[in-house]
């Protein structure tokens, strides 16, 4: 027994004594990771982004300031290339503040908080006073007809799901009410339609977003009521069915318009044309600063580049940073850089869009194949001191038409912490204030640690 405790001190003390050595990954990893905490560049840089381009959907001129911001930033680089791909984008003016007052015999009138959706039209210069039907579901709207509906104001109420751990999969069974509602609601005859806002939180801010019409199908108005007003009518309208809403939007569509992609890149050592693609989109909806969507996705994106370039590291293959325009209505900025790609011939490995907050990173997802997610279990280790999993995912709504011409591309992802994200998302509550630097400089590091370990490595 005397035996076995000498060996056990034994190895204690040599543990002690002999310092631990930490491999190649693991140092540039853990210099990645101090230089994006230490240094506020890209939050700075964040700041100047939002609070001098809010409103910058596609096709305004704060759209065009971002592009000539980023631009300009990524000239000051020093970076192998730098340039503006042309996309051609809708335009839309929100134009005069919306009105909202729901009209009630039992309780007078009462304003409440509404937002036009995103590239709907509006009501003209009177507005629209109509009785108002609620739906809550699906299959209540398959039990309407033309009947109850014509001349009306359909209220889609259906929440998102507060039980949901992921807030993310609560958006995406709901979010058909704001982007097919309208149509829906034509189709019956209504003359507008109310939408309850996709928001997590109860609260009296309501939340844009694109809504799509249909060729054929009579355009209607629609507006995002805020989700405290939205509870305030349901119940108002269970004890008075008749009550009606009143609702003035002057919002039009507008000619298109010439933007661009803002694109930098490092050129690789070993492999110049090979691409690893890293991006955020920079288009956000005009009523808030677009910090969080997806302003500091951007920011994420060309920080990587900063990484690389700061601690030395020069990658095997391309890495490239773009800033896609008009993720928001018809997604043409990733369409174009896809295109392309195909055009030029260009050989694109892998692809990361960061485009759910900047908020405390959970996890990198990979969209591999079995082989390649086996390979990337390796990898967990070095991660796993920056509380980081790896998990299977990845992608993204601009690098998404990549897959259509790189079957085998590499789909990647940034899942940080979701829980505040649909309290901000498409409202004017997502301001530079929400972001917190070290939980976004986190997440920078992430990104650039997955690219530095794929570059050098491969999966």
């Amino acid at each position: 027994m005397k035996k076995y405790k000498f060996i056990k001190w034994f190895y204690v003390i040599l543990l002690l004594i002999i310092p631990w050595r930490m491999t190649a990954q693991q140092e540039v990893i853990q210099q990645i990771f101090r230089e994006a905490l230490t240094d506020y560049t890209a939050y700075n840089h964040l700041q100047w982004l939002t609070e001098h381009t809010a409103g910058r959907i596609c096709g305004t001129p704060e759209a065009a300031a971002a592009v000539e911001y980023t631009y300009q930033l990524m000239k000051q680089m020093d970076l192998d290339s730098v340039w503006l791909q042309p996309v051609q984008v809708r335009s839309w003016d929100r134009g005069e503040p919306e009105t909202g007052r729901i009209i009630s015999l039992n309780s007078g009138v009462i304003e409440v908080p509404v937002t036009a959706l995103g590239w709907s039209i509006g009501t003209g210069n009177n507005g629209i006073t109509a009785h108002v039907v609620e739906v809550r579901s699906k299959k209540e709207l398959q039990r309407l007809n033309r009947d109850s509906v014509a001349g009306k104001l359909v209220f889609f109420n259906q929440p998102m799901d507060p039980a949901a751990i992921s807030t993310f999969s609560a958006y995406g069974g709901a979010v058909w009410q704001r982007t097919n509602g309208p149509v829906l609601a034509a189709k019956l005859g209504a003359a507008g339609c109310l939408i309850r806002s996709l928001s997590i939180e109860i609260d009296d801010i309501p939340h844009t977003g694109i809504t799509r019409y249909q060729e054929g199908v009579p355009k209607i108005p629609a507006v995002a009521v805020s989700t405290r007003a939205s509870n305030m009518l349901s119940r108002m309208l269970k004890s008075e069915p008749g009550l009606r809403f009143y609702f003035r939007t002057t919002c039009k569509e507008g000619p298109e318009m010439n933007s661009y992609n803002v694109i930098g890149e490092i050129r690789g050592a070993d492999h110049k044309n090979q691409f690893i693609t890293i991006g955020g989109h920079l288009d956000a909806w005009d009523t808030g600063q677009g910090a969080q969507d997806d302003g500091g996705g951007c920011m994420q994106a060309i920080e990587v580049l900063r990484l690389f370039k700061k601690l030395g590291i020069t990658p095997r293959h391309t890495i490239r940073a773009v800033m896609f325009m008009d993720e928001e209505v018809a997604q043409r900025g990733g369409q174009m850089y896809a295109k392309t790609a195909d055009h030029k011939s260009e050989v694109h490995l892998a692809a990361l869009e960061s485009d759910r907050g900047v908020f405390r990173p959970m996890a990198l997802a990979v969209s591999g194949n079995k082989k390649q997610m086996n390979n990337l279990k390796k990898w967990a280790p070095l991660f796993k001191p920056y509380q980081i999993s790896l998990v299977h995912g990845g992608g993204g709504t601009d690098v998404g038409p990549l897959k259509k011409y790189y079957p085998d591309l590499l789909l990647m992802g940034l899942i940080p912490d979701d829980q505040r994200y649909f309290t901000l998302h498409h409202s004017a509550a997502d301001r530079f204030e929400t972001v917190n630097r070290r939980e976004m400089q986190l997440g920078s590091a992430a990104i650039a640690s997955l690219v530095y370990l794929f570059d050098q490595y491969g999966l």
